[in-house]
């Protein structure tokens, strides 16, 4: 009985914070994008990957932006990203990493 109430602790301990991680979200404007006109679209789209916990890149993810350099950038720990990292118990994370210009 012992054994199965540390169980579910751990489990809740485990899912309590894998899910606090799920709102983190930034979103970066480069340039003049917020005074640009135009029709928003997703320029280009990628995911960095991180080793225990977020401490070490694993390698650098190359995401393209425009050549005018007016863009937003958007970082996002999406429901993807918190199963790898739920499944992994956190040791393998994923960021996705989305870029968006104007016509």
């Amino acid at each position: 009985m012992r054994v199965s109430k540390m169980l579910a602790t751990l489990l809740a301990v485990i899912i309590f914070s894998v899910t606090l991680n799920s709102c983190m979200t930034t979103k970066t404007s480069v340039g003049e994008y917020k005074e640009m006109q135009g029709e928003e679209y997703k320029y280009a789209s990628g995911k960095q990957m991180w080793l225990f916990w977020g401490v070490m890149p694993l390698g650098r993810t190359d995401v393209s932006t425009p050549a005018s350099g007016n863009c937003e950038i958007t970082t996002k720990y999406t429901f993807v990203d918190v199963l790898v990292s739920g499944l992994t118990g956190g040791i393998v994370t994923s960021y996705t990493i989305k870029v968006k210009a104007k016509k």
